[in-house]
């Protein structure tokens, strides 16, 4: 979708509820009372900032593999990749890209990714490496000058999927079954037809999520009603069902989505612009987004990503402009926990929960 300056994931394996609670219970804790001086300090989860060396550069891309490897992509065709926690980032940019904008990136591990730039027309194109980032292919550029790429996602190392913006009244769907080597465009036939001004918002890479080997799932905003679009084979057919999130507007809507499994997820979004407000910015599914719930207690603004914490079912973090909110109990009720400014989160199995963000901004959860 345009307005957002010209314009993850899978769902995670969980491990025992008292590791969530224990999880949960300690991000809270960033909001209590600092200890006394005579008290020793306490260590909570907190974010921390990692140099990124980057600081025109802002990350909506963002592709946690382990607390130590994680990709982000942003303006100015820029890629980075960590293998030691943050301490280091190697700038692995495809050659020529420099003025695209990447806003979504996949990554199977530390050397094989994929990367997303969104616009108009051939603004619009696919990078695959194998090699870490030494060198890439272009695996796709959009010919349509209909058709606009807001998000990728993939189902595993091979399937995958990226979408598009409306073409001719339906949201246009792309796929590869070769890890991103090669693409091609879905029959729009088990499509919905698509809402006046309804679009997706490339905003975190998460207007496009995956649960397990078959489900999909696909956020809109910028119409009379904000959805979430739900396919179970692999995008070849979809239903619509409408969310309790701002709509009516191009600047509102459903920004990004998280499912645990392929029943349990989150919705987030809001009014993107600064000076507008977002009194209903989350909601909550149990049955794949048949149904949505709004949260009886919201995050204060517009957030533009989420996601589930390791080993839980209750608790997850959403981001954006104003800060990092939390949840408890399965998206029920939000607190605000930090006030940087993020875009994008995601968080692995392995305890690696990452956060990026404008100004090169780029945090790993830390204990």
């Amino acid at each position: 979708m345009r307005p957002l300056g010209s314009t993850r994931r899978t769902g995670r394996t969980r491990r025992r509820v008292t590791a969530a609670a224990a999880c949960a219970a300690a991000l809270a804790a960033l909001t209590a009372v600092p200890a006394q001086a005579h008290e020793p300090e306490r260590r909570v989860p907190h974010w921390e900032l990692k140099d990124t060396g980057t600081p025109d550069v802002r990350f909506r891309g963002l592709a946690a593999v382990s607390r130590n490897t994680a990709w982000v992509a942003g303006t100015g065709g820029t890629v980075l990749r960590t293998t030691d926690g943050g301490a280091n980032w190697r700038n692995v940019s495809p050659p020529g890209a420099a003025e695209l904008q990447f806003r979504d990136v996949e990554a199977f591990d530390a050397r094989r990714a994929v990367v997303l730039a969104i616009g108009e027309g051939e603004a619009s194109r696919v990078y695959r490496t194998d090699d870490g980032g030494a060198t890439w292919t272009e695996s796709f550029r959009n010919t349509d000058p209909k058709a606009f790429y807001d998000c990728l996602a993939f189902f595993d190392s091979r399937h995958g999927l990226a979408m598009s913006d409306p073409v001719d009244g339906r949201f246009r769907i792309l796929s590869t079954g070769d890890g991103g080597r090669t693409w091609k465009v879905l029959p729009n036939a088990g499509m919905p037809a698509a809402q006046e001004g309804e679009a997706g918002f490339a905003a975190s890479g998460q207007c496009l999520v995956t649960s397990g080997p078959k489900d999909v799932w696909l956020a809109t905003g910028g119409a009379a009603r904000a959805r979430v679009l739900h396919s179970a084979d692999r995008g070849h057919t979809w239903t619509a069902t409408d969310t309790a999130l701002p709509a009516g507007d191009a600047a509102r809507g459903v920004f990004a989505l998280a499912f645990r499994d392929r029943g349990h997820g989150l919705a987030v979004g809001g009014d993107f612009r600064p000076d507008q407000p977002s009194p209903q910015a989350a909601a909550r599914t149990s049955d794949g987004g048949r149904a949505w719930r709004p949260a009886a207690t919201s995050p204060p603004a517009y957030r533009s990503g989420v996601a589930w914490l390791p080993h839980s079912r209750t608790a997850a973090l959403a981001v954006g402009p104003t800060g990092t909110d939390l949840t408890a109990d399965g998206g029920r009720t939000w607190r605000t926990v930090d006030a940087g400014s993020y875009d994008t989160v995601d968080c692995t199995p392995h305890r690696g929960c990452w956060a990026a963000g404008e100004k090169g901004r780029v945090a790993r959860l830390e204990h």
